[in-house]
Parts: structure tokens; C-alpha cells; sequence
């Protein structure tokens, strides 16, 4: 399971023209915004990635003003992991487990997780929280992760996870942004 203590958000590549061609793109873009902020509330690490912004376009506003006072780490690799600043980043952070989000599910992210996997993290990928062009992409990268060995999850799941119970002092800050 989740801890809190433990664990840091990957938000991966919500940018520019691309995010506008996800399939269901206005429920894929409330469950980012929910899952951001929930992390936000539970002060996890949060590490803001982009991928090539002078050629896919910036990070969506919407998530840029959630984001504020943090600096987006460029990549050029399609895994986060190969990009030296992000892995150091992923270090610094001190998580042993890492929540993914973004896009697209069967590159960034898929690439992301498998070398995750392999550097010993263990991973999560809040599926409601991923898309891909073509859905058919997204279902095949989830499936192949899965028996890779990384966890799936829902934005809702993840969140009251790291709560673990109504006991949480956060408990209270996060139903509202669940609704």
C-alpha cells in the first residue's frame, strides 16, 4: 500500500496540443487536478516533468497554477529515469514509492515505470489519471505494466490510501476536493 511517508507524484508530460488530443480529456484533466491536489495536501514530493517543451508546448495552465513555485525538469528521454536531473530528483526526494500520472500511458510513462521497476522503486500508476491517444495504446501499456509489476490504482484510491483512515488530520481537507 501507499504511505505517505514514502511515496512521491510523477506528473508526466501534460502538455501543450498533446494534452488536447487525449480521448475523455475533461475527466482525464479533473483527475489530474484532483490528484495534484490531494498530493498537495499531503505534501508529498511532487516532480513536475515536461517533455521537450519547445517542441510539444508547456505544461496546461490549469496545472501550472497548481504547480506554483515549482520549476518543470525537461527531458528529452522518453523515461523520466533517463533524464540525470529527474533521477536525481527522484533521489532527493526520498521515496521509495512512486505514483504516476500523466501521458501517454504506452510511452513517458510506460518507459518511466519500467525503468523505475528496475531500479528497485516500487510503482504505482493511478490508471484514471493516464491517457493515451489511442485508447487501445493506453489498455495494451497498462496491461504489459501489470504484469511487469507495477501497481494500478484510481486517483480516489491512491489518495485515501495515503490517508489510511478518517483518523488523518488531512482526512477533512481532502473530501472536498474529491467531489
Amino acid at each position: 500500500m501507499l504511505d505517505k511517508q514514502s511515496t512521491a507524484l510523477l506528473f508526466i508530460d501534460v502538455q501543450g496540443n498533446l494534452a488536447a488530443q487525449m480521448p475523455a480529456r475533461d475527466l482525464l484533466f479533473k483527475r489530474l487536478q484532483q490528484l495534484l491536489r490531494g498530493a498537495l495536501v499531503l505534501r508529498l514530493p511532487i516532480l513536475w516533468i515536461e517533455q521537450n517543451p519547445q517542441g510539444l508546448g508547456v505544461t496546461l495552465p490549469q496545472f501550472v497554477a497548481l504547480l506554483e513555485g515549482r520549476q518543470p525538469l525537461v527531458k528529452q528521454s522518453f523515461s523520466c529515469w533517463q533524464e540525470p536531473s529527474i533521477r536525481q530528483a527522484i533521489i532527493a526526494s526520498g521515496a521509495t514509492q512512486l505514483l504516476l500520472c500523466g501521458i501517454e500511458t504506452h510511452v513517458c510513462v510506460h518507459q518511466s515505470a519500467l525503468d523505475l521497476l528496475a531500479e528497485g522503486y516500487e510503482v504505482h500508476i493511478a490508471s484514471d489519471a493516464v491517457a493515451s491517444r489511442n485508447p487501445l495504446d493506453r489498455e495494451l501499456a497498462l496491461q504489459r505494466l501489470i504484469t511487469e509489476g507495477v501497481k494500478l490504482s484510481g486517483v480516489e484510491m491512491a489518495l485515501f490510501e495515503l490517508l489510511k483512515g478518517a483518523e488523518d488530520p488531512l482526512f477533512r481537507q481532502m473530501l472536498p476536493l474529491l467531489k
